[in-house]
């Protein structure tokens, strides 16, 4: 990534597979997406996990789930990108909509070097 719009793109890019994954993904393709010594940080004021294995261990609560996500609005400056998009998790009966807004720093690899979720209670919807 060496020009400010080949970066953007690069971004917008690993954003676009980020939300893929999330939504049909498993632990291991989307750790694929961070850098080595990452940070990620969901929901911001919760545990910070550092590094693959704990990243790894994070959205491995949700593989297996039957899930959907959808991007709906991005924005990306500089090495950052924030959007906001939806996932909707189904658990037999149980079905509930997340609406984060998340904000990741690239690396100069265009890895995630950092991600930070943004929500709450306020933000799931029970349907």
């Amino acid at each position: 990534m060496t020009s400010a719009p080949d970066k953007a793109q690069a971004i917008t890019e690993t954003v676009h597979r980020y939300i893929e994954l999330v939504g049909s993904g498993d632990a291991d393709e989307l750790v694929g997406l961070y850098a080595t010594d990452a940070t990620l940080e969901d929901p911001v004021g919760g545990e910070v996990h550092i590094g693959h294995q704990a990243i790894r261990n994070f959205y491995s609560a949700i593989t297996g789930l039957d899930r959907k996500s959808e991007l709906v609005t991005l924005r990306v400056a500089g090495n950052e990108a924030a959007f906001h998009f939806a996932l909707t998790i189904t658990n037999g009966d149980h079905r509930m909509r997340i609406e984060p807004i998340d904000v990741m720093v690239f690396d100069g690899d265009g890895k995630i070097a950092a991600m930070k979720a943004y929500w709450s209670a306020e933000n799931i919807t029970q349907l």
